[in-house]
């Protein structure tokens, strides 16, 4: 033996997710982090919110003070080298706007924005006008995710189609986002659809749909994903085309699961390790228009 330490791994790069806790585990925070491992970045965070939340749904929020919110961003920023970042639950309009004038000014690495305004329970997750504040941040997103009820409240009408997800995927663009991803989670049917539009070209993601209740925390996995593939220097297309693969595989691995009452998590690091090579040329069909 020569007493040398073993050689280390190579310094990961690194991820930023703004947005609220999940005591369940499930969505928020957790499944960012989570997220953020099972691609191999590490992953740094600035907290919105608590909230006392569990498979059911959530019971009680406590915002944070967006001054506070703003301390956390600015000591990662100031530290770290971060590639990405992404927000999920931003709980309050101050938060959004300090978001937003942070991302105006420059001081945001490429954004993900994740839309979130109501969880699935129904429990509001953004005080006051969500659609105007989120039309402040819209325009300093890269990406963004809104599923179809999101959609349909930024944008004022029904979005309940395939063609309808096409249209407001191309709405959103002229909202700002450079690259709008349309969920289609809700329309149900054999496949889960998902729709991009990057200003040009309309792509549509299919995976299959599978039949588990264990689903919550899909759209903050998501949007983490995306970010986490950004970091590692993917384009935008592809990452989120990688991230779309990662959470269907990552939904079917839960699919039998039993955690908790309600609607369960993800296994958020399915074929850990090194999955993101395994996974990297399965699954998805990509059509374009």
């Amino acid at each position: 033996m020569t007493g040398d330490s073993p050689p280390g791994r190579p310094t990961p790069p690194v991820a930023l997710t703004i947005a609220g806790s999940d005591s369940g585990g499930g969505a928020g925070i957790a499944a960012d982090l989570r997220t953020f491992a099972a691609f191999g970045v590490f992953g740094t965070l600035a907290l919105t919110a608590v909230t006392a939340q569990d498979t059911t749904g959530v019971h009680a929020v406590l915002a944070l003070a967006p001054a506070l919110v703003d301390a956390q961003v600015d000591a990662v920023l100031g530290d770290f080298d971060v590639r990405a970042a992404k927000t999920g639950m931003l709980a309050t309009l101050e938060i959004v706007d300090t978001i937003a004038e942070r991302a105006r000014g420059g001081g945001l690495p490429p954004l993900v924005v994740d839309p979130v305004m109501v969880s699935s329970s129904g429990a509001a997750l953004l005080e006051g006008d969500a659609v105007a504040a989120y039309l402040r941040l819209l325009p300093h997103a890269l990406v963004v995710t809104p599923n179809l009820p999101e959609a349909e409240v930024l944008l004022h009408h029904e979005v309940a189609s395939r063609a309808a997800m096409g249209d407001a995927a191309r709405a959103l663009h002229d909202l700002g986002a450079r690259y709008a991803v349309v969920k289609g989670g809700h329309l149900g049917g054999p496949d889960a659809v998902d729709v991009v539009f990057d200003g040009e070209v309309l792509v549509e993601l299919t995976a299959p749909m599978v039949p588990t209740a264990n689903n919550h925390g899909t759209g903050c996995t998501l949007s983490a994903a995306i970010a986490a593939a950004l970091a590692l220097g993917h384009e935008p297309l592809d990452a989120i085309g990688l991230a779309k693969r990662y959470v269907s595989a990552a939904i079917s691995a839960a699919s039998s699961w039993h955690l908790g009452a309600g609607r369960g998590p993800l296994d958020h690091l399915v074929g850990w390790p090194g999955w993101p090579g395994q996974l990297a040329g399965r699954g998805e069909e990509e059509e374009r228009s």
